[in-house]
């Protein structure tokens, strides 16, 4: 049986390797991963559990640079205000962002560093790839 890790226990280790999940331009410039699941996680992550992860985050990325009256609001007081309105409030494309942050932490304790994995926001990475990092599995080097 595979050992389990906590999120802590991530912190510190032994990085095995990378696997990044790169930027899918196929439908122009707009934020979207590739869903394909990468060979390297395939003993250590369910592929359904992979594709919802990053579809999530594909959806939220929408969310995020969708155009709507509430956009169009913030850039109208934006101007009016001489863009200051800015430091007394959140833009619609924050509030989004920190929401995927929210997401990608509960992702990483529940389902990624149990597996010995761990999920890097892609606002790390200048939104160009989704970094997941693969740590060694313990349990081999240790005899157990």
């Amino acid at each position: 049986m595979a050992e389990t890790h906590s999120l802590q226990d991530l912190q510190q280790p032994a990085v095995s390797s990378k696997v990044f999940i790169q930027r899918d331009y196929s439908s122009g410039t707009i934020c979207k991963f590739h869903t394909k699941f990468p060979s390297e996680l395939e003993s250590r992550l369910d592929k359904q559990l992979f594709e919802e992860t990053i579809q999530t985050l594909n959806n939220l990325y929408a969310e995020a640079e969708k155009l709507g009256g509430k956009s169009y609001l913030e850039g109208c007081l934006a101007c009016l205000t001489a863009y200051t309105i800015f430091l007394c409030m959140e833009t619609h494309y924050e509030k989004v962002l920190k929401k995927i942050a929210r997401y990608i932490k509960d992702q990483n304790e529940k389902t990624y560093a149990p597996r010995g994995l761990l999920l890097t926001d892609p606002i790390e990475r200048g939104l160009r790839v989704v970094e997941i990092t693969i740590f060694e599995d313990r349990s081999i080097g240790s005899g157990r």
